[in-house]
């Protein structure tokens, strides 16, 4: 694709610094330190269609102080570093491509203590979501951010995830607390406390979270943690349009009621989850949602959702909570991915995401419909509408010229409609090397020269995952 053209060329480093580094690691971390190509191409995995860039090495610490030791030795020879959670990013975040080190987090996944009364945890950055979910669901507590994917804590700090739970309890940006994080230098930086608010000195904390590994890596993450709540009710109504849906999305969110998921499948995505997960569902633009609190409470605003969605157009409003049908209702929404790819087999699925506010929503995701119809295109679309916040599925044929150039176009229209409407060209995906074009249309020069003086200034070098965000120089 056309991105690739685009993004600025990083220098790697020299040969011999190169190799002196890895022969420093080789002789540090023993068999801890992998250089076959299956390994290195293992951790340059993408999914999207960005050319996959692997490491020259890959390297698994087992706690901080190996992190520090990594950095060190890389630094000494400004030889690139990369960290790497699981993987799931989209934007090529992980790729490497002026070589260097990858850092696999996969061996530093403990939980290291849970604070049930104070509502928070902490742990290493290789503790998946799921992991510490259940972990915790003994002690009645829960850490809400679920972006469909099974992906690292860190790396969803890192990458400023948010998913299905945002519109209530937010994103990673509202639910960690403090962090330790490695400088470019190799020196441990604590960036605040366990406290539930704080005015000391400048905010580290949200400087590093949605830095995708570019200002420093995550070792250690204290979390803002959740009560399960008391009932749970899981929902879904179909409706005429996607206009319609917007539209009841739009006055649930003006009418204040506590949703705690709202999510938007059109009918394609939905026709392919009926196939894939085999679901009975209307093929017609649906909405699933669900809603936290007491009993009554879930009731209510159940009931209350029901009466603005039959002003909508709504068709038939169902909800329940027992638990086997929740699971089975929103098993098909993180089935969504798969089930899109297996609805046209043999072609690349590149998902891209954008963000608008509210009350544009409807507009946004109606002329994007309008744009795929006119372009002949196959593109599923899935969102986190309750916070404006939609994904389309593009399945491309790689071997076609022509649709590889309407595919491009549309992405492209895609985020500048986003952007014209007052929203923001990746609601969760990140920048990495996809976006880098938009994040300047966005924010202006000025905002750009800013943080390249933040990187300047903790990253001299430009050794933490470089060719990232934007160009250093």
């Amino acid at each position: 694709m056309g991105y690739s053209d685009e993004l600025p060329p990083v220098p790697r480093p020299a040969p011999e610094a190169l190799a002196a580094a890895l022969a420093a690691l080789a002789g540090r971390f023993g068999n801890r330190c992998a250089a076959s190509q299956a390994m290195r191409d293992q951790h340059a995995q993408s999914t999207s269609w960005l050319p996959r860039q692997p490491p020259d090495a890959v390297v698994f610490p087992e706690n901080a102080a190996d992190v520090q030791d990594i950095v060190r030795i890389c630094a000494e020879r400004r030889v690139p570093v990369i960290a790497y959670g699981t993987g799931t990013s989209l934007e090529g975040q992980v790729n490497a491509p002026a070589g260097g080190v990858c850092i696999d987090m996969r061996d530093m996944n403990r939980i290291l203590a849970v604070h049930a009364e104070d509502l928070d945890c902490v742990i290493e950055p290789g503790v998946t979501r799921k992991t510490l979910n259940e972990t915790l669901r003994d002690q009645g507590l829960f850490f809400p951010i679920d972006p469909g994917a099974d992906a690292s804590i860190g790396g969803m700090a890192a990458t400023r995830a948010s998913g299905t739970n945002a519109v209530r309890y937010g994103t990673m940006r509202d639910n960690v607390l403090a962090l330790k994080v490695v400088r470019a230098d190799g020196e441990m930086v604590t960036t605040s406390t366990r406290a539930k608010k704080s005015a000391a000195g400048y905010d580290l904390t949200r400087l590093f979270i949605g830095s995708e590994g570019t200002l420093g890596i995550i070792t250690e993450l204290t979390m803002r943690l959740h009560g399960i709540p008391e009932s749970i009710a899981a929902a879904s109504c179909s409706f005429p349009s996607v206009k319609d849906a917007c539209n009841a999305v739009i006055l649930t969110i003006q009418a204040g009621i506590p949703v705690a998921r709202i999510e938007l499948l059109d009918d394609v995505m939905v026709k392919a989850i009926n196939a894939y997960s085999r679901q009975d569902l209307p093929e017609m633009p649906l909405l699933l949602l669900e809603f936290h609190g007491s009993a009554p409470e879930v009731e209510q605003q159940s009931r209350r959702f029901g009466e603005l969605a039959h002003e909508c157009g709504g068709g038939a409003f169902s909800w329940t909570t027992r638990p086997e049908d929740r699971t089975r209702l929103w098993q098909a929404r993180h089935d969504a991915y798969w089930a899109a790819r297996a609805l046209r087999p043999g072609t690349e699925q590149v998902t891209t995401d954008v963000c608008v506010p509210i009350s544009r929503l409807a507009d946004c995701v109606e002329e994007t419909q309008r744009d795929l119809r006119e372009n002949n295109l196959v593109s599923p679309i899935v969102g986190h509408v309750g916070d404006g916040n939609f994904h389309t599925v593009l399945l491309c044929d790689m071997n076609d010229a022509d649709e590889i150039a309407r595919a491009e176009g549309y992405v492209h229209r895609m985020v500048e409609r986003a952007l014209a409407m007052g929203g923001t060209c990746t609601g969760e995906h990140g920048i990495g090397q996809g976006k880098q074009k938009y994040l300047r249309r966005e924010l202006g020069e000025s905002a750009i020269d800013t943080m390249r003086m933040v990187k300047r200034a903790l990253d001299p070098h430009n050794i933490l995952n470089p060719g990232k965000l934007f160009a250093f120089h």
